[in-house]
Protein backbone atom coordinates (compact mmCIF):
# COMPACT_ATOMS: atom_id res chain seq x y z
CA UNK A 1 0.00 0.00 0.00
CA UNK A 2 1.29 3.31 -0.41
CA UNK A 3 0.04 6.80 0.26
CA UNK A 4 1.36 9.62 -1.10
CA UNK A 5 1.68 12.67 1.51
CA UNK A 6 3.30 15.82 0.17
CA UNK A 7 2.99 19.11 1.00
CA UNK A 8 3.72 21.12 4.31
CA UNK A 9 0.99 21.11 6.76
CA UNK A 10 0.31 20.42 10.41
CA UNK A 11 -0.81 23.14 13.52
CA UNK A 12 2.31 25.08 15.20
CA UNK A 13 0.32 25.01 17.93
CA UNK A 14 0.84 21.13 18.29
CA UNK A 15 4.11 20.94 17.57
CA UNK A 16 5.30 23.76 20.25
CA UNK A 17 3.55 21.50 22.73
CA UNK A 18 5.78 18.31 21.57
CA UNK A 19 8.65 20.08 22.21
CA UNK A 20 7.93 21.07 25.60
CA UNK A 21 6.81 17.60 26.89
CA UNK A 22 9.98 16.40 25.96
CA UNK A 23 12.24 19.06 27.02
CA UNK A 24 12.70 21.87 24.71
CA UNK A 25 12.21 25.29 24.79
CA UNK A 26 9.10 26.40 22.94
CA UNK A 27 9.64 30.02 21.34
CA UNK A 28 6.53 32.99 21.76
CA UNK A 29 3.84 33.09 19.61
CA UNK A 30 5.01 35.02 17.16
CA UNK A 31 6.92 31.97 15.65
CA UNK A 32 10.42 33.20 16.20
CA UNK A 33 11.75 29.85 16.32
CA UNK A 34 10.89 29.07 12.63
CA UNK A 35 11.17 32.89 11.51
CA UNK A 36 14.38 32.24 9.06
CA UNK A 37 14.59 28.34 8.91
CA UNK A 38 13.36 28.33 5.39
CA UNK A 39 16.67 26.77 4.29
CA UNK A 40 17.58 24.84 7.19
CA UNK A 41 16.02 21.31 6.36
CA UNK A 42 17.51 18.18 6.78
CA UNK A 43 16.76 14.99 4.51
CA UNK A 44 15.67 12.12 6.22
CA UNK A 45 15.24 8.55 5.28
CA UNK A 46 13.13 6.76 8.52
CA UNK A 47 11.97 3.43 8.70
CA UNK A 48 9.58 2.32 11.64
CA UNK A 49 7.14 -0.72 12.28
CA UNK A 50 3.44 -0.15 13.46
CA UNK A 51 1.77 -3.07 15.39
CA UNK A 52 -1.47 -4.40 14.90
CA UNK A 53 -2.28 -1.75 12.47
CA UNK A 54 -5.71 -0.01 12.26
CA UNK A 55 -6.80 3.56 10.50
CA UNK A 56 -5.97 5.45 14.28
CA UNK A 57 -2.35 3.68 14.44
CA UNK A 58 -1.47 5.23 11.08
CA UNK A 59 -3.34 8.31 11.90
CA UNK A 60 -0.68 8.97 14.86
CA UNK A 61 1.97 8.25 12.83
CA UNK A 62 0.93 10.28 9.96
CA UNK A 63 0.03 12.94 12.67
CA UNK A 64 3.09 13.09 13.78
CA UNK A 65 4.67 14.24 10.74
CA UNK A 66 2.19 17.04 10.42
CA UNK A 67 3.47 18.47 13.74
CA UNK A 68 7.06 19.44 12.43
CA UNK A 69 5.81 20.87 9.10
CA UNK A 70 7.29 17.64 7.95
CA UNK A 71 8.07 17.95 3.82
CA UNK A 72 7.27 14.38 2.53
CA UNK A 73 8.57 13.23 -0.42
CA UNK A 74 7.67 8.83 -0.05
CA UNK A 75 5.76 7.91 2.34
CA UNK A 76 5.13 3.69 1.81
CA UNK A 77 3.62 0.96 3.83
CA UNK A 78 4.63 -2.90 3.44
CA UNK A 79 3.17 -5.56 5.75
CA UNK A 80 5.99 -6.49 8.28
CA UNK A 81 9.21 -8.95 7.00
CA UNK A 82 9.77 -9.69 10.68
CA UNK A 83 6.13 -9.33 12.62
CA UNK A 84 5.83 -9.44 16.29
CA UNK A 85 2.61 -9.60 17.00
CA UNK A 86 0.17 -10.54 13.70
CA UNK A 87 -0.03 -9.84 10.22
CA UNK A 88 -1.22 -6.23 10.81
CA UNK A 89 2.02 -5.09 11.57
CA UNK A 90 3.46 -3.17 9.13
CA UNK A 91 7.08 -1.87 8.16
CA UNK A 92 7.06 1.63 7.01
CA UNK A 93 9.31 3.82 4.45
CA UNK A 94 9.27 7.56 4.72
CA UNK A 95 11.63 9.67 2.89
CA UNK A 96 11.12 13.51 3.86
CA UNK A 97 13.18 16.74 4.59
CA UNK A 98 12.40 18.11 8.80
CA UNK A 99 13.82 21.76 10.12
CA UNK A 100 17.08 20.39 11.38
CA UNK A 101 16.42 21.53 14.96
CA UNK A 102 13.17 19.41 14.67
CA UNK A 103 14.94 16.17 13.73
CA UNK A 104 15.63 14.64 17.34
CA UNK A 105 12.15 15.68 18.80
CA UNK A 106 10.78 14.18 15.82
CA UNK A 107 12.20 10.49 15.88
CA UNK A 108 11.53 11.08 19.48
CA UNK A 109 7.73 11.76 19.03
CA UNK A 110 7.61 8.44 16.48
CA UNK A 111 9.21 6.21 19.39
CA UNK A 112 6.12 7.08 21.05
CA UNK A 113 3.96 5.63 18.48
CA UNK A 114 5.62 2.97 16.61
CA UNK A 115 8.23 0.75 17.32
CA UNK A 116 11.88 0.17 15.55
CA UNK A 117 12.23 3.59 15.01
CA UNK A 118 15.81 4.35 12.60
CA UNK A 119 16.84 6.92 10.93
CA UNK A 120 19.72 7.95 8.59
CA UNK A 121 20.66 11.61 6.95
CA UNK A 122 19.88 11.24 2.94
CA UNK A 123 23.04 11.25 0.87
CA UNK A 124 23.19 15.02 -0.32
CA UNK A 125 23.41 13.01 -3.96
CA UNK A 126 20.14 11.85 -5.23
CA UNK A 127 19.54 7.91 -5.70
CA UNK A 128 21.11 6.70 -9.06
CA UNK A 129 20.82 2.98 -10.64
CA UNK A 130 24.45 1.53 -10.27
CA UNK A 131 23.89 -1.43 -12.29
CA UNK A 132 21.33 -2.44 -15.08
CA UNK A 133 18.64 -3.70 -12.71
CA UNK A 134 18.03 -0.93 -10.91
CA UNK A 135 16.65 0.73 -13.51
CA UNK A 136 13.53 -1.91 -11.99
CA UNK A 137 12.79 1.13 -10.00
CA UNK A 138 13.19 4.05 -12.79
CA UNK A 139 9.25 4.07 -13.21
CA UNK A 140 7.80 7.36 -12.77
CA UNK A 141 5.95 8.60 -14.64
CA UNK A 142 4.59 12.24 -15.50
CA UNK A 143 0.54 12.04 -16.34
CA UNK A 144 -0.67 14.31 -18.79
CA UNK A 145 -4.51 14.21 -19.96
CA UNK A 146 -5.55 15.01 -23.19
CA UNK A 147 -9.46 14.12 -24.18
CA UNK A 148 -8.19 13.12 -27.73
CA UNK A 149 -5.74 10.48 -25.68
CA UNK A 150 -7.03 6.87 -26.49
CA UNK A 151 -6.97 6.21 -22.24
CA UNK A 152 -7.47 2.58 -23.52
CA UNK A 153 -3.85 2.04 -25.30
CA UNK A 154 -2.04 -1.69 -24.56
CA UNK A 155 0.24 -0.83 -21.85
CA UNK A 156 3.07 -3.72 -20.91
CA UNK A 157 4.97 -3.27 -17.92
CA UNK A 158 8.35 -6.12 -17.73
CA UNK A 159 11.32 -6.14 -15.59
CA UNK A 160 14.84 -6.03 -17.30
CA UNK A 161 15.50 -9.79 -18.23
CA UNK A 162 12.04 -10.50 -19.22
CA UNK A 163 11.07 -11.38 -22.63
CA UNK A 164 9.36 -8.19 -24.91
CA UNK A 165 5.79 -8.47 -24.90
CA UNK A 166 4.14 -9.04 -28.06
CA UNK A 167 0.94 -6.71 -28.98
CA UNK A 168 -1.59 -7.58 -31.08
CA UNK A 169 -2.73 -4.24 -33.25
CA UNK A 170 -6.32 -3.83 -33.90
CA UNK A 171 -6.72 -2.67 -37.51
CA UNK A 172 -7.66 0.67 -36.73
CA UNK A 173 -4.36 1.34 -34.72
CA UNK A 174 -2.36 -0.48 -38.30
CA UNK A 175 -4.71 1.78 -39.91
CA UNK A 176 -3.10 4.70 -38.09
CA UNK A 177 0.47 3.56 -38.43
CA UNK A 178 0.09 3.22 -42.34
CA UNK A 179 -1.24 6.71 -42.68
CA UNK A 180 2.12 8.03 -40.15
CA UNK A 181 4.21 5.71 -42.16
CA UNK A 182 3.33 6.71 -46.23
CA UNK A 183 3.38 10.51 -45.11
CA UNK A 184 6.65 10.19 -43.35
CA UNK A 185 8.66 7.90 -45.45
CA UNK A 186 7.65 10.24 -48.29
CA UNK A 187 9.78 12.96 -46.77
CA UNK A 188 12.76 11.09 -45.73
CA UNK A 189 14.70 11.31 -48.76
CA UNK A 190 14.86 15.15 -48.19
CA UNK A 191 14.98 15.97 -44.85
CA UNK A 192 16.23 13.14 -43.01
CA UNK A 193 20.03 12.99 -42.29
CA UNK A 194 22.23 10.14 -43.96
CA UNK A 195 22.83 7.79 -40.70
CA UNK A 196 18.96 8.08 -40.48
CA UNK A 197 17.80 7.23 -44.00
CA UNK A 198 21.22 3.74 -43.53
CA UNK A 199 19.30 2.50 -40.48
CA UNK A 200 15.83 3.03 -41.97
CA UNK A 201 16.73 1.14 -44.85
CA UNK A 202 18.03 -2.08 -42.88
CA UNK A 203 15.16 -1.91 -40.38
CA UNK A 204 12.69 -2.35 -43.36
CA UNK A 205 14.86 -5.12 -44.28
CA UNK A 206 15.23 -6.74 -41.15
CA UNK A 207 12.48 -5.86 -38.57
CA UNK A 208 9.23 -5.70 -40.49
CA UNK A 209 8.99 -2.02 -40.85
CA UNK A 210 6.24 -1.45 -43.78
CA UNK A 211 2.74 0.36 -44.22
CA UNK A 212 0.41 -2.41 -42.99
CA UNK A 213 2.35 -3.49 -39.85
CA UNK A 214 3.82 -2.33 -36.54
CA UNK A 215 7.31 -3.91 -35.75
CA UNK A 216 7.68 -5.57 -32.53
CA UNK A 217 9.95 -4.07 -29.89
CA UNK A 218 11.18 -7.46 -29.44
CA UNK A 219 12.60 -7.42 -32.89
CA UNK A 220 13.15 -4.40 -33.21
CA UNK A 221 15.53 -4.63 -29.93
CA UNK A 222 17.53 -7.17 -30.77
CA UNK A 223 17.95 -5.54 -34.30
CA UNK A 224 19.61 -2.51 -31.73
CA UNK A 225 21.68 -4.53 -29.57
CA UNK A 226 23.33 -5.96 -32.32
CA UNK A 227 24.55 -2.45 -33.45
CA UNK A 228 25.20 0.07 -30.84
CA UNK A 229 24.44 -2.23 -27.86
CA UNK A 230 20.72 -0.36 -27.02
CA UNK A 231 17.76 -2.28 -26.22
CA UNK A 232 13.74 -1.72 -25.42
CA UNK A 233 12.24 -1.56 -22.96
CA UNK A 234 8.55 -1.28 -22.64
CA UNK A 235 7.02 2.31 -20.91
CA UNK A 236 3.36 2.98 -19.86
CA UNK A 237 3.81 6.47 -20.62
CA UNK A 238 6.06 9.77 -20.66
CA UNK A 239 8.29 9.20 -17.45
CA UNK A 240 10.33 11.51 -15.53
CA UNK A 241 13.08 13.32 -16.84
CA UNK A 242 15.23 11.71 -14.57
CA UNK A 243 14.18 8.03 -14.81
CA UNK A 244 14.25 8.61 -18.47
CA UNK A 245 18.09 9.71 -18.49
CA UNK A 246 19.45 7.70 -16.09
CA UNK A 247 17.74 4.44 -18.47
CA UNK A 248 20.03 6.26 -21.35
CA UNK A 249 23.42 5.70 -19.00
CA UNK A 250 22.43 1.64 -19.55
CA UNK A 251 22.00 2.07 -23.25
CA UNK A 252 18.13 1.08 -22.57
CA UNK A 253 15.45 3.18 -24.23
CA UNK A 254 12.21 3.33 -22.45
CA UNK A 255 9.44 3.08 -25.42
CA UNK A 256 5.98 2.74 -25.45
CA UNK A 257 3.73 0.23 -27.42
CA UNK A 258 0.56 2.00 -28.18
CA UNK A 259 -0.21 4.20 -31.46
CA UNK A 260 -1.54 7.21 -31.23
CA UNK A 261 -5.63 8.68 -30.77
CA UNK A 262 -6.93 7.71 -34.59
CA UNK A 263 -8.54 10.84 -34.89
CA UNK A 264 -5.55 12.48 -35.26
CA UNK A 265 -2.71 10.80 -36.60
CA UNK A 266 -0.50 13.49 -37.43
CA UNK A 267 -0.27 14.31 -33.44
CA UNK A 268 0.14 12.47 -29.99
CA UNK A 269 0.37 14.69 -26.47
CA UNK A 270 2.71 11.60 -25.68
CA UNK A 271 5.09 9.19 -27.07
CA UNK A 272 3.65 6.45 -28.76
CA UNK A 273 5.21 3.87 -30.83
CA UNK A 274 4.88 5.81 -34.04
CA UNK A 275 7.31 8.06 -32.38
CA UNK A 276 9.16 5.53 -30.97
CA UNK A 277 9.51 3.46 -33.94
CA UNK A 278 9.90 6.00 -36.83
CA UNK A 279 11.83 9.09 -34.70
CA UNK A 280 13.90 7.45 -32.16
CA UNK A 281 14.93 3.83 -33.01
CA UNK A 282 16.58 4.36 -36.71
CA UNK A 283 18.93 7.32 -35.03
CA UNK A 284 19.97 4.68 -32.24
CA UNK A 285 21.26 1.97 -34.90
CA UNK A 286 24.04 4.83 -35.43
CA UNK A 287 27.22 4.10 -32.94
CA UNK A 288 27.70 8.37 -33.14
CA UNK A 289 24.34 8.84 -31.66
CA UNK A 290 23.87 6.12 -29.65
CA UNK A 291 27.00 7.41 -27.86
CA UNK A 292 25.89 10.88 -27.54
CA UNK A 293 22.44 9.38 -26.09
CA UNK A 294 23.88 7.38 -23.51
CA UNK A 295 26.68 10.66 -22.64
CA UNK A 296 23.44 12.61 -21.74
CA UNK A 297 21.97 9.53 -19.62
CA UNK A 298 25.70 9.51 -17.71
CA UNK A 299 25.69 13.28 -17.04
CA UNK A 300 22.60 12.58 -15.32
CA UNK A 301 23.18 10.40 -12.72
CA UNK A 302 23.61 12.00 -9.56
CA UNK A 303 22.72 15.32 -10.84
CA UNK A 304 21.01 17.68 -9.01
CA UNK A 305 17.26 18.62 -9.94
CA UNK A 306 18.66 22.11 -11.42
CA UNK A 307 20.87 20.18 -13.92
CA UNK A 308 18.83 17.31 -14.46
CA UNK A 309 16.12 19.81 -16.17
CA UNK A 310 19.41 21.52 -18.33
CA UNK A 311 19.82 18.25 -19.51
CA UNK A 312 16.18 17.64 -20.36
CA UNK A 313 16.51 20.63 -22.45
CA UNK A 314 19.54 19.73 -23.83
CA UNK A 315 17.71 16.47 -24.67
CA UNK A 316 15.03 17.98 -26.52
CA UNK A 317 16.81 20.26 -28.54
CA UNK A 318 18.75 17.28 -29.75
CA UNK A 319 17.55 13.97 -29.35
CA UNK A 320 14.05 15.04 -30.57
CA UNK A 321 14.31 18.50 -32.39
CA UNK A 322 18.01 18.34 -33.77
CA UNK A 323 18.92 19.44 -36.69
CA UNK A 324 22.34 19.01 -38.38
CA UNK A 325 24.66 19.95 -41.53
CA UNK A 326 24.95 17.87 -44.36
CA UNK A 327 26.92 18.73 -47.74
CA UNK A 328 26.01 22.39 -47.34
CA UNK A 329 21.99 21.15 -46.43
CA UNK A 330 20.13 21.14 -43.19
CA UNK A 331 18.90 17.30 -42.40
CA UNK A 332 17.07 16.34 -39.27
CA UNK A 333 17.81 13.36 -36.90
CA UNK A 334 15.98 14.29 -33.90
CA UNK A 335 12.78 12.44 -33.35
CA UNK A 336 10.39 14.53 -32.54
CA UNK A 337 10.89 15.87 -35.99
CA UNK A 338 11.59 12.63 -37.76
CA UNK A 339 7.91 11.69 -36.69
CA UNK A 340 5.90 15.00 -37.10
CA UNK A 341 4.87 15.57 -40.74
CA UNK A 342 4.22 19.18 -40.42
CA UNK A 343 7.45 19.93 -38.02
CA UNK A 344 9.67 18.28 -40.17
CA UNK A 345 8.17 20.18 -43.45
CA UNK A 346 8.38 23.46 -40.90
CA UNK A 347 12.00 22.83 -39.21
CA UNK A 348 13.67 23.17 -42.94
CA UNK A 349 11.13 25.90 -44.02
CA UNK A 350 12.40 29.54 -43.96
CA UNK A 351 9.77 30.22 -41.16
CA UNK A 352 11.71 29.35 -38.09
CA UNK A 353 15.08 30.68 -36.74
CA UNK A 354 18.32 28.29 -36.39
CA UNK A 355 21.20 29.04 -33.79
CA UNK A 356 24.28 26.85 -33.55
CA UNK A 357 24.31 24.04 -31.03
CA UNK A 358 26.34 24.85 -27.95
CA UNK A 359 25.31 23.37 -24.17
CA UNK A 360 25.56 26.09 -22.23
CA UNK A 361 23.24 28.13 -24.25
CA UNK A 362 20.99 25.20 -25.21
CA UNK A 363 20.99 24.29 -21.86
CA UNK A 364 18.90 27.09 -20.97
CA UNK A 365 16.67 28.10 -24.20
CA UNK A 366 13.25 27.86 -23.61
CA UNK A 367 11.03 25.52 -25.33
CA UNK A 368 8.15 25.28 -27.05
CA UNK A 369 5.83 21.62 -26.20
CA UNK A 370 2.54 22.64 -27.37
CA UNK A 371 3.15 23.96 -30.82
CA UNK A 372 6.15 24.01 -33.50
CA UNK A 373 9.65 25.16 -31.89
CA UNK A 374 10.44 28.40 -32.75
CA UNK A 375 14.03 27.84 -32.74
CA UNK A 376 16.21 24.96 -33.81
CA UNK A 377 19.59 24.11 -33.01
CA UNK A 378 21.94 23.08 -35.60
CA UNK A 379 25.32 20.60 -34.96
CA UNK A 380 27.96 20.61 -37.31
CA UNK A 381 27.87 16.52 -36.93
CA UNK A 382 27.20 13.98 -34.68
CA UNK A 383 31.08 14.09 -33.75
CA UNK A 384 30.74 17.47 -33.08
CA UNK A 385 28.12 17.33 -31.01
CA UNK A 386 29.16 14.28 -28.51
CA UNK A 387 32.39 16.35 -28.13
CA UNK A 388 30.79 19.49 -26.81
CA UNK A 389 28.14 17.26 -24.73
CA UNK A 390 31.35 15.55 -22.67
CA UNK A 391 32.84 18.72 -22.37
CA UNK A 392 29.50 20.57 -21.16
CA UNK A 393 29.04 16.93 -18.64
CA UNK A 394 32.34 17.45 -17.40
CA UNK A 395 31.42 20.73 -15.69
CA UNK A 396 28.55 19.02 -13.76
CA UNK A 397 29.76 19.56 -10.10
CA UNK A 398 29.29 16.18 -8.38
CA UNK A 399 31.93 14.63 -5.33
CA UNK A 400 32.70 11.73 -7.83
CA UNK A 401 33.20 10.37 -11.25
CA UNK A 402 31.68 7.80 -12.89
CA UNK A 403 32.15 5.07 -15.16
CA UNK A 404 30.85 2.48 -17.33
CA UNK A 405 31.77 -1.12 -17.70
CA UNK A 406 30.11 -2.36 -20.95
CA UNK A 407 30.94 -6.29 -19.18
CA UNK A 408 28.71 -5.98 -16.73
CA UNK A 409 26.79 -2.75 -17.51
CA UNK A 410 27.05 -1.50 -14.21
CA UNK A 411 28.48 2.08 -13.25
CA UNK A 412 31.70 2.57 -11.25
CA UNK A 413 31.74 5.25 -8.58
CA UNK A 414 35.11 6.82 -8.77
CA UNK A 415 35.13 8.25 -5.21
CA UNK A 416 38.44 7.32 -3.63
CA UNK A 417 42.09 7.28 -5.06
CA UNK A 418 41.88 3.80 -4.87
CA UNK A 419 39.04 3.62 -7.65
CA UNK A 420 40.53 5.95 -9.81
CA UNK A 421 43.87 4.19 -9.87
CA UNK A 422 41.96 0.88 -10.60
CA UNK A 423 40.22 2.36 -13.55
CA UNK A 424 43.21 4.13 -14.95
CA UNK A 425 45.14 0.76 -14.74
CA UNK A 426 42.19 -0.68 -17.02
CA UNK A 427 42.60 2.18 -19.52
CA UNK A 428 46.01 1.19 -19.21
CA UNK A 429 45.59 -2.21 -20.46
CA UNK A 430 43.30 -0.95 -23.25
CA UNK A 431 45.50 1.44 -24.31
CA UNK A 432 48.85 -1.13 -24.61
CA UNK A 433 46.55 -2.92 -26.76
CA UNK A 434 45.90 -0.51 -29.23
CA UNK A 435 49.50 0.44 -29.64
CA UNK A 436 50.07 -3.02 -30.45
CA UNK A 437 47.31 -3.53 -32.44
CA UNK A 438 49.25 -0.29 -34.77
CA UNK A 439 52.63 -2.20 -34.44
CA UNK A 440 50.89 -4.95 -36.18
CA UNK A 441 49.44 -2.97 -38.76
CA UNK A 442 52.24 -0.99 -39.77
Amino acid sequence: MKTDLVGKSGPKEEASKEKEMCGIQSQNSQGSLDSNREDDGESLILTLMLYNVRKTELSKAAKVFEMFETQIYHFETRQAKKPKNSVDDLDIFVECEVHSADVGILVTSLKRVAKDVKTSREDKVPWFPRKIQDLDKCHHLITKYDPSLDHGHPVSLTLLGDPLPHIEYTAQETATWREVYRKLRSLYPTHACTQYLDAFQQLEKHCGYREDNIPQLQDVSRFLKERTGFQLRPAAGQLSARDFLASLAFRVFQCTQYTRHFSSPMHSPEPDCCHELLGHVPMLADKEFAQFSQDIGLASLGSSEEEIEKLATLYWFTVEFGLCKENGLIKAYGAGLLSSYGELMYALSNEPEYKTFDPEVTAVHPYQDQAFQPVYFIVENLEDAKVKLQSYAMKIKKPFALRYDPFTRSIKVLNTPQKVKRALHQIKEELENFCLALENIF
